[in-house]
Parts: structure tokens; sequence; C-alpha cells
């Protein structure tokens, strides 16, 4: 059950941010998008360059978690912009908060699995 649960967790996350990656493309392009994007959110990328490295890394993340390959590092890597996106759905966009909610969730089981992996970044007196 816990592999199952695993394995949902990181294809729903790598789904999720290899859309929004891809739709923000869209969007950088000038195209439309085949996602609504959310004003609010657009409205935090005043610069253009901004949303391109962000987006950047939200497509090489979301394959990188379906193709189960450097999974901690790509939930270090998003581990900011999954709180971004949280804060934004619960203080100024409430339209997509119970996926913003799924996201952090299903993000927190995946790195209380890879705990491990992330107790030497927390040391208080590291080895040199």
């Amino acid at each position: 059950m816990t592999k199952v649960l695993l394995t949902i967790s990181r294809l729903f996350l790598g789904l999720v941010f290899l859309g929004a990656g891809v739709n923000g493309y869209f969007v950088i392009f000038q195209l439309d998008p085949f996602i609504a994007t959310s004003p609010e959110a657009m409205a935090l990328f005043q610069f253009s360059y901004l949303l391109v490295i962000e987006k950047t890394l939200e497509i090489l993340c979301g394959l990188l978690l379906l193709s189960n390959r450097y999974v901690p590092l790509s939930l270090a890597v998003l581990s900011p912009i999954i709180v971004n996106i949280l804060l934004l759905h619960l203080f100024l966009d409430h339209s997509l908060l119970l996926l913003a909610l799924l996201l952090f969730v299903s993000y927190c089981y995946l790195f209380y699995h890879y705990r491990n992996n992330f107790k030497r970044i927390f040391e208080k007196n590291p080895i040199e």
C-alpha cells in the first residue's frame, strides 16, 4: 500500500508540474494556454525571465518525478514553488485551493518518505 501511495503521489506531482510548466510556456509565447491561468499568479511575474525560470524548473522536475530519477533533488527544487502556490491560493486566489492543498499533501508525503536524503542538510555542524 505504501509503495502504491508513493507512486501515485510522485506521478501526481510530476504530471501537475509538467502540465503547468508547458502551459506556462504557452503564456510566455503569447499563445492561448490550455489551462486557465490565475490573474493573481500572473501578476507576480512582472519580469518574464522569472516565469521562464520557474516554468523550466517545473518541466524539468515534472519529468524527473515521472521518470523516478533524482526525486530528492526535484523535491528540494520544488519546495519553494509549492509553498508559494499554497500561499497564493490560500490568501489571494481561492479558485485552485483544493489543488494546492493536494500538491502540498503529496509533496509532504514524498518528503517524509525521502527524509533520510535530507538529514545532512539540517546538521548543525557539518563534516568538512
